[in-house]
């Protein structure tokens, strides 16, 4: 199996021994592109670089947290 196969099977297939939300997933979409679209200031006032958030954006949305694939 791929590792985007893999990757979009673990997201799509269990979170924490239970059906993953697709719910969940477009609320991670919605939050990657918020961070993406915060200015300088409030990336400052939480601690994250604009590469950092640029990056968080970037990743595809079946690229889940890790804690979400225990």
């Amino acid at each position: 199996m791929t590792q985007i196969a893999t990757a979009l099977g673990i997201a799509l297939g269990h979170r924490r021994g239970r059906a993953f939300d697709l719910d969940a997933m477009a609320s991670l979409w919605r939050q990657r592109r918020a961070l993406a679209a915060l200015d300088d200031r409030a990336l400052d006032d939480i601690g994250i670089t604009r590469e950092a958030a640029r990056a968080e954006a970037a990743r595809p949305v079946w690229d889940v947290p890790a804690t979400w694939r225990r």
